[in-house]
């Protein structure tokens, strides 16, 4: 039976690319407004601005009235840093965290410059102060903040390809690890946080987009430098697809919350879009082998994302953290509906289980009343 007192909830991806969103938190809405603290992951600027500063696929501005809809939702915190953040420059960045300020939502992760963007969001649970940091881990480079430009705050991750057969051109090795100076800022602002606070929450923009399960070696090796460091817990989101839970020295790590709300047109190889989008749509199949679901529009995404989840974490009367989640499905019209009856959350159940699992994540999970409790393996008797 669970004592906690206080709830932190978070999600993954948030991209609200429709005028009207208010509809599609409707299922999870009561939930998210029950916690004490509800962390959204806003993928995209909020903005009027038409500037395009990305050299990647830019992703078109949201509605300006959508963070008002996070808000109501019960989102009162949002993590910004992430690779679309930048795409309409300094203002896009401006305008989304004026409009979340204006709604009520504090924001870490970017902003008008490298400070600013690695500034914590602090938040005061009873007894506890909780600190939360969040950085980008995967390009471009160009969406990085620096001391004189707006941006997210960042690790520089690098890839190395090495050919391990004799087959010139052919399929490589891939290594991924974080670049030490970048590593080594990055551990110092957890280190920093951790003097502060008695609970620190890092929340990552990393992991390989559309692909079940993998798992990049800079992915572990970055949630467990934060643990090592003074993190209780990581949560991870930007692959567009749930990634497997693990537990590293006994704190949890949500390697990939998947989509939560994630609606737009802009990959639909069908829709008026510009010709880099449009390309970006028709290589996905070829890279990542999945098409989307043409009967519906607004979420191109693998069908394998229709999986989801809220993750909870429990604060107990001692700050001890426990987590768990509620399985959640994205249904037909592209809403995030929980499964809090345990024979309808049995396939979403069974599918984290299975990452997890692919992964080498040997994670216990275990239906309790309306969730999923995950913990560490428990350790034979001595």
């Amino acid at each position: 039976m669970s004592t906690a007192t206080h709830t932190i909830l978070a999600v993954g991806d948030l991209v609200l690319d429709e005028e009207e969103v208010g509809h599609y938190f409707d299922f999870t809405r009561e939930i998210i407004q029950a916690a004490d603290l509800a962390i959204a992951q806003i993928e995209v600027p909020h903005t009027t601005s038409t500037e395009c500063a990305s050299v990647d696929v830019p992703a078109p501005p949201a509605p300006v009235q959508g963070v008002a809809e996070i808000a109501r939702a019960g989102f009162t915190v949002a993590t910004l840093a992430g690779n679309h953040i930048y795409d309409c420059g300094p203002q896009g960045i401006a305008d989304t965290i004026g409009l979340a300020a204006a709604a009520g939502i504090r924001t870490t992760g970017a902003g008008e410059h490298l400070e600013a963007a690695k500034r914590p969001v602090i938040s005061q649970l009873g007894a506890f102060r909780v600190g939360l940091l969040n950085y980008n881990c995967v390009g471009p480079r160009e969406s990085w903040a620096t001391s004189k430009k707006a941006g997210s705050a960042f690790v520089k991750v690098l890839t190395h390809y090495e050919l391990d057969s004799a087959n010139p051109g052919g399929p490589p090795s891939v290594y991924s690890f974080p670049e030490p100076a970048s590593l080594e800022a990055f551990t110092a602002d957890i280190r920093a946080l951790a003097a502060e606070v008695d609970v620190v929450i890092v929340a990552l923009h990393k992991g390989i987009v559309h692909l079940p399960a993998d798992i990049a070696a800079y992915e572990t090796q970055l949630a467990h430098a934060a643990i090592d460091n003074g993190a209780h817990a990581v949560i991870g989101h930007h692959a567009h697809i749930m990634r497997g839970i693990e537990f590293y020295r006994g704190a949890p790590v949500f390697h990939g919350l998947g989509n939560f709300v994630t609606v737009t047109k802009a990959l639909n190889v069908s829709s008026d879009n510009s010709p880099e989008r449009l390309a970006w749509a028709k290589r996905r199949k070829k890279l990542f082998g999945f098409e989307s679901d043409p009967s519906m529009p607004n979420y191109a995404f693998h069908p394998e994302s229709r999986n989801t989840a809220m993750a909870l974490l429990e604060l107990d009367e001692n700050g001890a953290i426990s987590a768990s989640f509620i399985p959640c499905w994205i249904d037909h019209s592209a809403a995030p509906r929980p499964l809090t009856d345990e024979a309808a959350a049995a396939p979403v159940l069974a599918y984290v289980e299975s990452i997890s699992r692919e992964a080498g994540f040997d994670t216990q999970f275990v239906w309790d009343k309306d969730r999923v409790r995950a913990s560490p393996p428990a350790r034979p008797a001595q």
